[in-house]
């Protein structure tokens, strides 16, 4: 089952609607969806290589789009969207004294959550909740963003033959790996 799942991904990467699934994730994790777009980026890049830079401006300029939603969310629509947001994050009852030293660090905080498997989502509604500066944030997410996906397109492409069979010959613990991974990373979250 797992092998067909693989297969179906890996046909789904090279696909002419590719690009399209792509951006959506990526604008859609920016704000409120909770897949890193990695899940499409890194099977696309290694069904299609030639296309790893491609694929890495189409997720680098969608999460800016969808970072900047979120920042939307958190300025003009906290109550009704945000609040539930950071709830379901468990962020709400900290966001009082995160809110407080946001702005002092904003534009390192948003790099350093654009660029690591922290929810975007989170740091882009509080920039807005907390009125961090629009054109800080957009800078800081064009850096984050940008650095994050190049990195993981470019050292697929210098890569891809031996980690697309490193891959396949060990399916199973790389489900295992990236399954412990995504729990521990929304445990850790919760209680962080």
């Amino acid at each position: 089952m797992l092998r067909r799942l693989y297969d179906w991904t890996m046909s789904l990467a090279s696909g002419r609607r590719a690009p399209l699934a792509l951006g959506a994730v990526s604008f859609a994790e920016s704000s409120f969806f909770p897949i890193p777009p990695d899940i499409l980026l890194i099977p696309m890049v290694i069904a299609r290589r030639t296309k790893a830079f491609a694929y890495a401006t189409i997720a680098t300029v969608t999460s800016v789009v969808g970072g900047a939603v979120g920042y939307a969310i958190g300025a003009f629509l906290f109550l009704q969207v945000a609040e539930p947001i950071l709830a379901f994050y468990g962020y709400l009852d900290k966001f009082e004294q995160f809110g407080a030293r946001f702005n002092e660090y904003g534009a390192w905080i948003v790099f350093i959550a654009g660029v690591t498997p922290f929810p975007y989502k989170v740091i882009t509604i509080a920039s807005g909740a907390t009125g961090l500066d629009f054109a800080v944030f957009m800078v800081a997410s064009v850096l984050a963003r940008g650095l994050r996906f190049f990195v993981v397109a470019g050292l697929l492409y210098l890569f891809g033959p031996p980690i697309r069979t490193f891959i396949e010959k060990r399916l199973g613990l790389m489900f295992t790996i990236f399954v412990v991974g995504l729990v521990g990373g929304f445990i850790a979250i919760k209680f962080l």
